[in-house]
């Protein structure tokens, strides 16, 4: 069972320290405000999900497991609201998404 936790564990702290990579690496790549922070905000949420559920299995105290899953509900709660306020006083303040294509009124699209 003790190995089971052990690489359960591992591969939750592997999978949220790669979607931190990979947001991180959107937020590079990424062209616009908005996009960025998508990449951000959701790989944020899932990989702090991911790393504190590792967490969690590694530690057999149930203080620790208790202050983790608060931590992990304020994370689950505060982060996509934050990323919403954010992308709604972007939009409230004039900062347009950047679109590849436009459409004419005949509905036939332009580069």
């Amino acid at each position: 069972m003790d190995i089971a936790l052990n690489i359960s564990s591992a591969l939750c702290l592997f999978l949220g320290s790669f979607l931190c990579l990979s947001g991180g690496v959107g937020i590079i790549r990424f062209p616009d405000f908005y996009t960025r922070m998508h990449a951000a905000g959701v790989t944020d949420t899932l990989a702090a999900s991911m790393i504190l559920i590792g967490l969690m299995l590694q530690n057999p105290d149930a203080i620790v497991i208790l202050k983790l899953v608060m931590i992990l509900l304020m994370t689950l709660f505060i982060s996509p609201t934050t990323s919403h306020a954010m992308a709604k006083a972007a939009m409230n303040s004039g900062l347009q998404p950047l679109l590849d294509k436009k459409e004419n009124k005949d509905g036939v699209e332009s580069s």
